[in-house]
């Protein structure tokens, strides 16, 4: 008899689940950031035998209705052409690969959001791209006072001197090429603007490793740390 390593149709409905369970809890709104790989996640299947590499983005296709994205990208990796190196592209580059990978999985991809931006050239030169596609770019510039300062962080000299995304579903995946191209930060800007507005937004961390509720030496998250032992 097969035995299942990893039972990827019961993930998708418990984190599907999950998501919507989550989005009952605020006004309408939860801010979904996205660590890790949605696609391709050759590590989480070394580390969990039966793992389906696009599971995760199968979980988002399956609410593709009520969802929208922003993706990040922090202005000083597309100057220094930082690279990824399991596809071996740069940054800037696999923004526009993510966008048209998510459209592959019927997830429209039209807002992209440049941060820590303060008039980096090839920025510029992304950013014009991004427009001639029909993508429409936000400009986030560092924060204020960041990270010691919270009475400047949070004002409108802070976070609220971000301009606000305006989005339409209501749970927004928040993601990025890889870390930290700005995404808790966009969440936070979005959480201040929708505070003044008087909304009650929400916020989860989507990712895969370590499973917090299984304990540090778990098998699962051992393999984990085995498998990260190099970074």
């Amino acid at each position: 008899m097969l035995n299942v390593g990893f039972d990827n149709e019961k993930y998708l409905q418990e984190q599907k689940e999950a998501i919507l369970e989550r989005v009952k809890q605020t006004d309408g709104k939860l801010y979904l950031e996205c660590g890790g790989k949605l696609l391709y996640d050759y590590h989480a299947s070394r580390v969990l035998p039966g793992f389906d590499p696009n599971v995760k983005m199968k979980v988002f296709q399956s609410i593709r209705d009520q969802i929208d994205v922003i993706v990040c990208i922090y202005a000083e990796d597309i100057e220094r052409r930082k690279m990824r190196s399991d596809f071996g592209i740069t940054y800037d580059t696999d923004v526009f690969k993510m966008i048209d990978d998510f459209a592959t999985w019927n997830l429209h991809v039209n807002k992209v959001v440049v941060t820590r931006y303060s008039g980096q050239v090839s920025a510029n030169q992304f950013i014009n791209r991004l427009k001639r596609r029909g993508i429409t770019v936000y400009i986030h510039k560092s924060t204020a006072g960041y990270p010691t300062d919270v009475d400047t962080i949070v004002s409108d000299e802070g976070y609220g001197a971000n301009p606000y995304i305006e989005t339409d579903k209501p749970v927004v995946l928040v993601t990025g090429p890889g870390p930290g191209s700005g995404k808790l930060g966009t969440c936070l800007s979005q959480f201040y603007h929708d505070y003044k507005m008087g909304k009650k937004s929400g916020y989860a961390k989507f990712e895969t490793f370590p499973i917090w509720n299984l304990p540090l030496n778990h098998p699962v998250n051992l393999a984990y740390e085995a498998a990260t032992i190099d970074i």
